[in-house]
């Protein structure tokens, strides 16, 4: 069996790589809290069945700003799964200054999902082709089923049709509930999908004229007109719940058009002619991502936030460069204005906080009111000097503007999801990565435990020997700044990740 698994890695490296994995060493993006035993499962593969020469583990944060032609920054990798902020100097990433979030491409997914669900609209398809002529488009309008909204109809509408708006006026997003309705508001709406409107689904009354009008376009999205907001639009009425409050403020003020989008019917409509129509309203495509802005919590902090907590825990001395050098990569920051409004969110969240609470009378009279905590207060002054490197809108320069400021918009146009795999093929073609385990030094690990005491009892026989003591963690050991001592030990091993620095 392990001949057989062996054969296949081989044949599959030669064939679909076009290359012998013996004669090629690998370096592997790694992040910076992938788990040892992960790198272990990862070196085990590469060495034992493709048997790759050496292996290097290189972070992508670090990799992503080599690709910006930089040593020294702090990195924002917005994923999936988290967003995690990092800042680099020399080339040495600042591990335990680290900080993360879960608001990330998977927070924006199931977002998206709700808001369709309650808002949204859905054209189930006509029963016969009469029935697509005579019926209009409003008498068929119902409420989004669960089964269209598929993870591939999600990710679908959020890399094509979604975007990042600006930012609000603080005094106009506050909304409150209605007087009386201390109601809870349900994460899932009910489902109902014989109601011919649905009372979250509102558009646009010459949809139907629309509808029977325009042709299909040949990429399943046709344009519709923006749907009109109800009569009243000055602030909650009565029953109407908080988040129709938001959606009607929203609505008030997008200026992006409805989408309607060719999806497979579920299995119970799928006796009709043709697919199903979902109408996406332009509010949700261009608000849909201010989840990933919305901060202030402990545990879920905004992607602004977690920039400004990382600067928080890096060095004074160190503050005015990173903050100047903020690199932001990953696959959510291709969102079109992303960048532009974290660079905004940044100016507010390092803004004074605004005296809510100055009307209400002290509780202790005769005592001064305690001042309000400004957590960011000893970064105000790093204003000027806050800068992306791949914002692809900066900011207007102003008169005599500081030299950090001048960075915005200086980095290489590279996708930000692909900064780190550019990163990595530069360091391959250069020569330079991290820490690099030979083959040789992996058998002498597996070899080692035998050698040393052969009766040692394994909890499973037929799992063998983990060397992972040779793979580089940096939680195990502090990380020494700057250069290694002079009287270092000649073959000592070091836990350290050194890349070398890039010429500009």
């Amino acid at each position: 069996m392990e001949n057989r698994i062996q054969w296949r890695g081989k044949a599959k490296g030669s064939s679909s790589l076009l290359t012998d994995p013996k004669s090629r060493k690998v370096i592997i993006v790694e992040h910076p809290l992938l788990p040892l035993h992960v790198k272990d499962a990862i070196a085990r593969i590469l060495f034992n069945n493709l048997q790759v020469p050496s292996i290097s583990f290189a972070s992508s944060h670090l990799l992503s700003l080599l690709a910006a032609g930089r040593t020294t920054g702090l990195v924002l990798d917005c994923g999936h799964l988290e967003s995690a902020a990092l800042p680099i100097f020399s080339s040495r990433p600042l591990y335990p200054h680290l900080r993360t979030t879960p608001l990330a491409g998977a927070r924006l997914s199931s977002h998206l999902r709700a808001l369709l669900l309650f808002f949204g609209t859905y054209l189930p398809p006509p029963t016969s082709l009469s029935a697509a002529a005579n019926i209009p488009a409003s008498t068929r309008a119902t409420r989004v089923p669960e089964e269209v909204l598929t993870d591939a109809v999600i990710e679908e509408i959020k890399t094509r049709c979604c975007f990042v708006g600006d930012v609000l006026d603080t005094n106009e997003v506050q909304v409150q509930s209605p007087p009386g309705d201390d109601s809870v508001e349900l994460d899932v709406p009910p489902s109902d999908s014989g109601m011919s409107e649905s009372e979250f689904s509102h558009v646009s009354a010459d949809m139907e004229s629309n509808m029977s009008s325009a042709q299909p376009a040949s990429s399943g999205y046709s344009v519709v007109s923006h749907s009109q907001a109800r009569s009243s639009l000055d602030g909650p009425q009565p029953g109407e719940s908080h988040l129709q409050a938001i959606s009607k403020m929203y609505e008030r003020h997008s200026t992006a058009t409805d989408l309607k989008m060719k999806v497979e019917p579920p299995v119970a409509q799928q006796v009709g002619t043709g697919r199903g129509t979902l109408v996406i309203p332009g509010w949700i495509r261009e608000r849909s991502a201010e989840v990933l802005f919305e901060g202030g919590d402990v545990d879920e902090s905004s992607v602004a936030e977690v920039i400004l907590d990382s600067l928080l825990k890096a060095p004074v001395d160190l503050r005015k460069t990173l903050a100047s050098s903020i690199l932001v990569v990953g696959g959510t920051p291709m969102l079109p204005g992303f960048i532009s409004r974290l660079h905004t969110e940044l100016l507010r969240a390092i803004s004074p906080p605004t005296s809510q609470h100055s009307s209400r009378p002290p509780s202790r009279p005769g005592r001064p009111r305690p001042t309000q905590y400004d957590k960011y207060a000893c970064l105000r002054q790093l204003v000027p000097y806050f800068a992306i490197l791949n914002n692809p809108s900066p900011p207007p320069l102003q008169p005599n503007p500081p030299r950090g400021s001048l960075n915005a918009g200086k980095a290489p146009a590279f996708t930000p999801a692909a900064m780190a795999w550019v990163g990595g093929s530069l360091a391959g073609a250069l020569k330079i990565g991290g820490v690099e385990v030979p083959r040789e030094r992996w058998d002498e690990a597996e070899a080692e435990p035998e050698a040393e005491d052969p009766s040692a009892m394994q909890v499973d026989p037929t799992t063998p020997p983990r060397p992972s003591n040779i793979l580089p963690d940096w939680t195990r050991s502090p990380l020494p700044y700057g250069a290694p001592p002079a009287n270092l030990a000649q073959g000592q091993h070091q836990p350290t990740v050194v890349v070398s620095a890039v010429g500009a």
